[in-house]
């Protein structure tokens, strides 16, 4: 017996997913769906699904399926769009909100426009980790000293924990890179037991970071709000950029991705990541199971 949902589908700087309300609209097998969905001309075309339901430790809880259908720990671009969702929706009113995910439990506070809907959002990332051996196949957890290769090039890349991993490689020439050849090489190199998103940066004259990505079981993204805040954390640990001004207040370091730009404050007092970025409604449809 065939029955029908409810969708919206939903972008943080072009990093888009489909969103459903699961306590709506239970979905048996999202691995499966988030596949066939995905898929360009065959199906609604997006970087994979995102389910939303109520939370027994928070306000909401959210569950990633990539594109490939593996479950992601946390999506910075995504956990926006869940704010405004259930904001939008009516399934809130309030304006800071918990949200969990497999790396924890987030803090989102939301803004909204003349129309009253979201239309930013900062998400409090928590405490980044520049080491995690489970994640890292050294006997420290780090990349201190690991020279990676793939596609005949050798790469030297910052592993940061975001919950979810990250290898940052700074570049001097991004466009040079071939990120659809070496991204998915370094996503599967032995050192990443649970494979590993991967950010090529270049640092720009004006301070700011130009950022492109490969996303463990996305592939090449629009943009990556945990592979930003994994960027600035590398960037800082590199002595590219700095946590604070030069009179002490706190910097807010520019991430510039091919959807668009993110703020990183990554804060001395607390030690937690906070990201601040739009959150955009593409369009809603049904679909039929």
């Amino acid at each position: 017996m065939s029955k029908t949902i409810e969708f919206t589908k939903m972008h943080g700087l072009g990093n888009d997913y489909i969103y459903v309300d699961t306590d709506r609209f239970p979905i048996d097998d999202p691995a499966a769906f988030a596949i066939q969905w995905s898929q360009p001309h065959f199906g609604i075309a997006s970087d994979g699904l995102i389910l939303i339901s109520r939370s027994e430790v928070a306000d909401f809880r959210m569950r990633i399926f990539n594109a490939d259908g593996s479950e992601g720990m946390m999506c910075g671009n995504g956990s926006r769009c869940v704010g405004k969702y259930v904001y939008d929706k009516g399934l809130t009113d309030k304006k800071e909100i918990t949200l969990e995910t497999l790396s924890g439990i987030k803090v989102i506070t939301l803004e909204t426009g003349d129309d009253g809907l979201v239309s930013h959002a900062t998400v409090d990332m928590g405490a980044p980790l520049l080491a995690n051996t489970h994640q890292v196949n050294t006997p420290t957890g780090d990349l201190d000293g690991v020279t990676l290769e793939a596609c005949g090039q050798q790469f030297e890349a910052t592993f940061v924990c975001i919950g979810n991993p990250h290898a940052v490689i700074f570049v001097d020439n991004i466009d040079a890179i071939e990120v659809s050849k070496v991204g998915p090489v370094i996503e599967n190199d032995a050192h990443f037991p649970e494979r590993t998103n991967v950010e090529f940066v270049q640092p720009l004259a004006d301070g700011s970071l130009r950022m492109r990505v490969w996303e463990r079981g996305s592939g090449i993204t629009q943009a990556c709000g945990t592979g930003a805040c994994a960027t600035a954390v590398a960037a800082c640990a590199a002595g590219l950029t700095t946590r604070t001004n030069p009179d002490g207040t706190p910097r807010s370091i520019h991430i510039c991705m091919d959807g668009g730009d993110l703020r990183i404050h990554w804060n001395k007092a607390d030690g937690h990541i906070y990201m601040r970025g739009p959150a955009t409604t593409s369009f809603e449809g049904t679909l039929t199971l």
